[in-house]
């Protein structure tokens, strides 16, 4: 299988407190526990504490600074005594001063990541052909050939030498013809547009909110470990690409990365040729073997419903791959049945995934219940063009079922249900076949 490089931005702030400081004074311990609230309410699984200490220490990221306060003090009015003398000493804190303080910390953080990460990209060689560019032994025609780079796939520069450039990518190290590549300047544009920014979901149950506000109407909610398309990026919000529309999740609660696609080893090529159709061997003869099971199951199957995309009489699907058209044909029965989110009911409602996952399993195919686990199933389809009823349709957070002509089934969202929609209604991110 193709080799990914994921180069990861190390997001700011992700350190999370189990408890929140007691503050005797009220007014200020409002404030302080109105931000931490608001944190609380980005992703769900998460306890919120407070508890009375003998010592705490707050870091102000204005200036850094440690103010010890014993249980009992006010922070407002530290009182220290020298001699016979009380010195009353005020101290003013402005919580607007210290988010300004903490915004541009972290703005500027955000600033030199992004110049590494230009550096970074810089540095890389990206392909640009039809289809792919051999990697050499030597840097001349006359090398062997160690291994493909395919179109829009990167390595990391080494060298030149007389119009090659070595590279090392994935588990290739060798030469390529610098015609068929571009490095440098070139390369810093052309890798944000090759590369998939994506968001990873680090928590359980997060929300997304139709603007970057804790107070904005929330659009769903994504699981644990969901990988989202990335459309924008703020200080502290990422926009991303979900079923129930485009949204904005806390940047804190997601890790992101950018993807690309590395050089085939000869070797590398060879195994994955040869697993795919050990692999497409065993699905067969699986779902042979399933073949009464799934007649029975077809007896049971909900009949077909109102759908709010495709209406399923009108499909007709067809083709030469025989156990993909049965799946496509058993998926489509369900059309009208009930979303669940994580669930696997075919009848009582499913997700996305647990409804691919479980018509699959009616054809003795065991798949994870995770859209994004499911971008490594099966082996790599090049284009929507190429795609065969039963393939995998990948898209950010969410995954379908290709049933031809252009069209998908899939478990949609609690609005919509299980429905038939075009496969190029949203951006692909990839196609896996299983047969």
């Amino acid at each position: 299988m193709l080799r990914h490089t994921v180069y990861r931005n190390q997001t700011p702030g992700k350190k999370r407190s189990q408890g929140q400081p007691y503050y005797k004074n009220p007014g200020f311990y409002g404030r302080v526990t109105a931000c931490a609230l608001s944190a609380a309410l980005l992703c769900t699984g998460m306890g919120l504490d407070a508890h009375a200490t003998a010592g705490i220490s707050s870091v102000l990221p204005s200036g850094g600074i440690n103010i010890a306060l014993d249980n009992g003090t006010g922070l407002e009015t530290l009182q220290t005594q020298t001699g016979n003398k009380n010195i009353q000493i005020e101290t003013m804190v402005d919580a607007e001063q210290v988010n300004e303080a903490k915004a541009a910390a972290v703005a500027q953080e955000l600033a030199q990541e992004k110049a590494r990460e230009e550096e970074m990209f810089k540095n890389l060689v990206i392909a640009q052909v039809n289809a792919y560019v051999n990697v050499r032994s030597l840097p001349s025609e006359s090398g062997e050939v160690v291994g493909k780079l395919y179109n829009n796939s990167v390595g990391t520069l080494l060298s030149k030498e007389n119009g090659w450039y070595q590279i090392h990518s994935g588990n290739v190290t060798g030469y390529v013809k610098g015609e068929f590549c571009v490095t440098g300047d070139e390369a810093i544009s052309l890798a944000r547009e090759v590369g998939t920014r994506i968001a990873s979901v680090n928590c359980d149950g997060l929300f997304v909110r139709k603007e970057p506000s804790t107070e904005s109407k929330r659009l769903g909610m994504v699981a644990y470990k969901d990988d989202l398309l990335v459309l924008e990026e703020t200080d502290t919000w990422v926009k991303v690409d979900t079923e129930e529309g485009d949204g904005w999740v806390s940047r804190e609660f997601v890790d992101l990365h950018t993807e690309f696609v590395e050089a085939e080893s000869k070797e590398e090529e060879e195994a994955r040729l040869a697993k795919e159709a050990a692999d497409r061997a065993a699905a067969r003869e699986a779902a042979r073997q399933a073949q009464a099971a799934q007649a029975a199951q077809n007896q049971t199957a909900v009949s077909q419903g109102s759908s709010h995309g495709i209406d399923p009489t009108t499909v007709t699907i067809s083709g030469d791959n025989e156990m993909g058209v049965a799946v496509a044909n058993y998926a489509v029965q369900f059309v009208g049945g009930p979303y669940k989110w994580g669930g696997t009911s075919l009848t009582n409602g499913a997700d996305c995934s647990g409804f691919v996952m479980s018509v699959y399993a009616a054809f003795g195919v065991s798949l994870p219940h995770s859209s994004s686990a499911d971008r490594k199933q099966g082996y790599a389809v090049d284009s929507l063009a190429n795609a065969l009823p039963g393939d995998l349709i990948c898209y950010s957070g969410h995954v379908a079922l290709y049933i031809g002509d252009g069209n998908i089934v899939h478990a949609s969202n609690s609005k919509t249900g299980i429905i038939i929609s075009r496969a190029d209604y949203k951006r692909i991110l990839a196609i896996r076949r299983i047969f």
